[in-house]
């Protein structure tokens, strides 16, 4: 039987540590969040597993989500500015809850990263927090962005999970079929800049705004 090689334990303590920042049970709040996911499944145009399927993937490629990966690759660089890019960042953000929303989970990820890194505690968008806390911890770029889309994806599914009649395990198989997507959004956003931030998912932000406005919901966005 083959001896297993030796651990290189500072870069699998920094592996630990990621993983534990972007754990979706890392306190930031994000289970009250939803990106104007309730009113897309309050209005029908989500409402089975194909339809959030579509949705999380459009989000993804077009919309926050892809937004979300190039600021994170823009923070992790050495020298990044991230107080230019928290501000730029904010600009980006098209509705007031939207805006709200990756404040105050920026806020909070920052808060208890910062007693776990050392690195700053200054509020900051989510994004620009989580790539200031992980730029010190020796994981590739790819790696952090794919663990961060990939735990985005999940609180949306846990989202449509509580709303929809759609059982854990058909969740779960839609966030697994999100796997190729989220790789290759991650690798691609791993050598983006800021030329390459845009995009056009005109239905989810149309949908964040709506939300704004519902008399009766369960998530903050």
């Amino acid at each position: 039987m083959g001896m297993a090689g030796p651990l290189d334990t500072t870069t699998d303590a920094g592996g630990l540590l990621l993983v534990q920042l972007l754990s979706p049970a890392f306190p930031t709040g994000a289970f009250a969040y939803a990106q104007g996911l309730e009113w897309a499944m309050d209005s029908g145009a989500v409402h089975d597993a194909g339809s959030l399927a579509e949705w999380l993937r459009d989000v993804l490629e077009h919309g926050s989500g892809w937004s979300d990966a190039v600021l994170l690759s823009l923070a992790l660089r050495p020298g990044a500015d991230h107080v230019a890019l928290d501000e730029f960042a904010r600009a980006l953000c098209l509705t007031a809850e939207r805006l709200t929303e990756t404040l105050e989970q920026g806020a909070a990820f920052a808060r208890t990263a910062a007693a776990l890194t050392g690195m700053e505690a200054s509020p900051a968008v989510l994004p620009v927090a989580v790539g200031r806390a992980c730029a010190s911890l020796g994981q590739p770029a790819a790696r952090v962005i794919g663990f961060y889309l990939h735990g985005q994806a999940l609180n949306l599914v846990q989202a449509a999970v509580r709303f929809l009649p759609l059982g854990q395990t058909e969740g779960q198989r839609v966030l697994a079929d999100l796997s190729p997507v989220i790789l290759r959004l991650a690798a691609q956003a791993a050598n983006a800049t800021e030329a390459d931030l845009g995009g056009c998912a005109i239905g989810a932000e149309n949908a964040q705004a709506r939300h704004e406005t519902m008399q009766t919901r369960i998530f903050r966005t």
